[in-house]
């Protein structure tokens, strides 16, 4: 079918709208209509080579919309259900098997091979034939439609703004979901959050459910700290003006208990995992440059201290987007208040603006 998709054709080349063909569903797979994607800073990654999927290519992996046709074996889903696009998992592999989807031991190929799994060849190609490399995170959202496996697909309520929910698939659940699934703060613990972007601002939301009584926002942007306090952080350190390790331990009296690193830059790193101690944990969850590399500081890290990677927030798709929604729903997780929309054609305005940190979490409508 003709549908219409922003391609890239070369490393850090820009997004130019055209019409491309895409393969109806097979066997396991979902024809999903778009109806709002949202960028990340994980596409401008991929488009720059940082994450390494070929071009010329589709990106967006944020995606919402409305199922329109199912493939043989589907029973999940049907024509006419609202759904997210939640990450690719294979379903056979040990780590899927044990309840880890995430860390699917094919997650690679999934996310950034560019060809539909189980084959060598994308489902979406130029309307003479020409190569196009897709399905990126199992998706390439930044289109009009989108095939994907039903497995990855996570049935949302009529009653929620359908072109609100695409940053759950990936930058509202990736903060969100390591504070619930991983660090899980105790009651009266300390939680720090370094940067307070989309991915952090999720991280505090999520935490103000938790037991953590002390959530620390730490950023160099003053209006960012300003929004951190106004969704629950009772503490904000502007890295700007002060040491962030030394006020992060000034306020929580000595280390804190765990710790966010939502920035993926290196030094930035380094400081999260000196804001915890003995038995405290931090978790990187920023994306870093490929090939970036970090230092601890080896007998500090020795007397009990975790630092552990998280990808995607961890866990199942469908229980942690469900969950997030519940909390919206409840007035308990404001995304809306993260947001700035787009139209489809200005995608490359949207990362830009994301860049300058002049937006928290732009999402682009795609025309009806």
């Amino acid at each position: 079918m003709r549908i219409q998709a922003a391609v890239f054709d070369k490393q850090d080349g820009p997004f130019r709208i055209e019409p491309v063909e895409l393969d109806g569903p097979g066997p396991g797979e979902v024809l999903v209509k778009i109806v709002a994607s949202g960028v990340c800073h994980t596409d401008g990654l991929a488009r720059h080579g940082d994450l390494p999927f070929p071009a010329p290519g589709v990106l967006g992996h944020e995606g919402a919309g409305v199922v329109t046709a199912v493939g043989d074996g589907v029973t999940s889903v049907r024509e006419g259900d609202r759904v997210v696009i939640g990450w690719p998992w294979c379903g056979e592999c040990r780590n899927c098997l044990d309840g880890e989807p995430r860390y699917c031991l094919e997650l690679g190929g999934l996310l950034v091979g560019g060809v539909r799994p189980g084959t060598r060849a994308s489902a979406m190609s130029r309307p003479d034939g020409g190569e196009l490399h897709a399905h990126f995170f199992g998706q390439s959202s930044f289109a009009t439609h989108s095939l994907t496996r039903a497995n990855s697909l996570v049935k949302v309520p009529d009653d929620v703004p359908l072109e609100l929910l695409g940053p759950l698939a990936c930058g509202l659940s990736t903060g969100a979901g390591a504070v619930l699934n991983t660090l899980r703060p105790r009651t009266g613990s300390s939680l720090v959050v370094y940067g307070v972007g989309s991915v952090g601002l999720a991280a505090v939301m999520a935490a103000v459910s938790s037991g953590a009584t002390k959530i620390i926002a730490v950023d160099r942007h003053a209006a960012r700290l300003e929004l951190a306090r106004e969704l629950g952080a009772t503490h904000a350190v502007d890295a700007s003006v002060q040491d962030a390790v030394a006020a992060v331990h000034g306020i929580c009296g000595g280390p804190a208990d765990n710790a966010l690193e939502c920035t993926g830059v290196i030094s930035v790193v380094r400081q999260a995992a000196d804001s915890v101690g003995m038995l405290g944990t931090c978790a990187l969850i920023g994306g870093a440059p490929a090939g970036a590399e970090f230092g601890l500081d080896h007998l500090t890290t020795l007397w009990g201290k975790r630092v552990v990677g998280v990808l995607g927030g961890g866990g199942r798709s469908t229980r942690l987007i469900t969950a997030l929604i519940d909390l919206y729903r409840q007035g308990r997780f404001p995304m809306d208040r993260l947001v700035s929309w787009f139209d489809f054609d200005q995608i490359e305005q949207a990362l830009a603006a994301s860049y300058a940190g002049d937006v928290i979490k732009p999402i682009v409508r795609m025309p009806e």
